[in-house]
């Protein structure tokens, strides 16, 4: 009987060890991780980092400091992707993923963009050979405050945004470039080859609203109202044939857009296109 109460006991003093050993305390990270993706134009940047916050202590003086390098973030570099070269703050950038350190000031921030994914926050080994972009920038103090640190990206345009750190009271914002133009361009060119009416319509809007090749433009918004008319495309042949001075043509384009949007029951449209009418005057 001792010997299988014995047994028992060391059975369950190891089931008990082994228990503690895989038990796991999950509690809240210091400084969590965030990742975002965002579209500018046809380029996709992504950011990965982790947020500290704030609590209660002052900014590049209780932690970090001005005119030190700065991880810009916590735990591991933050890393900044873009799916094409793009520019900031006038500086090119290739595609491709980097690490994002600045260097805090009480009126101008430096921001680098660094090869070296693996520094993190060993910035006594940075290497200035590294880099990618250096430049400069304006900081800000605001009166809204945010207690956990954020990389935001608003302002979103085709052709660019505005990135900004953001922590505490401090705002620095950043200026990015991305280029659309090209890569539709190479679409466009590629899908004229057998084009639906859609894309013979899109490839003219996109040239008549980034000023292209007007000549080219007609051609293909006709091409679209030769697979089948309808009152909007209608309307855009109207305005570049405004463009090209075919003002005849553009009023007799623009009367059939109206015909055709009043028989679609939509007299909104023909209103506005006699508001349009008068422009080609």
């Amino acid at each position: 009987m001792k010997k299988l109460l014995t047994s028992l006991f060391m059975i369950a003093a190891v089931m008990m060890v082994t228990n503690s050993a895989v038990a796991q305390i999950n509690t809240p990270a210091p400084s969590p991780g965030c990742k975002i993706e965002q579209v500018v134009g046809l380029t996709t940047v992504s950011l990965d980092y982790s947020r500290p916050s704030v609590k209660g202590r002052v900014l590049f003086v209780d932690v970090e400091a001005f005119g030190s390098i700065w991880r810009t973030g916590a735990n591991q570099a933050t890393k900044i992707t873009f799916s094409d070269d793009v520019k900031i703050e006038g500086k090119s950038v290739p595609a491709g993923t980097y690490a994002l350190y600045s260097i805090p000031d009480p009126v101008d921030w430096t921001i680098m963009l660094y090869k070296d994914l693996t520094l993190g926050g060993n910035v006594a080994k940075y290497n200035k050979e590294e880099e990618v972009a250096r430049f400069k920038v304006k900081g800000y103090k605001r009166s809204n405050f945010v207690e956990s640190f954020t990389i935001d990206i608003a302002d979103i345009k085709d052709n660019g945004a505005t990135m900004s750190l953001k922590w505490g009271n401090w705002y620095v914002p950043f200026k990015l470039e991305v280029s659309f133009e090209d890569k539709v361009m190479e679409q466009i060119e590629s899908a004229m080859a057998g084009t639906t009416r859609g894309e013979y319509y899109s490839a003219a809007k996109f040239y008549y609203d980034n000023g292209k090749d007007m000549k080219k433009a007609h051609e293909w918004v006709k091409m679209a109202n030769q697979k089948g008319e309808r009152y909007w495309q209608l309307r855009l042949q109207a305005q570049i044939e405004a463009k090209l001075g075919m003002t005849a043509e553009a009023k007799a384009t623009i009367g059939k857009s109206s015909a055709a949007a009043k028989a679609a029951g939509n007299a909104g449209y023909a209103k506005a296109n006699d508001k349009l009418l008068k422009g080609f005057n």
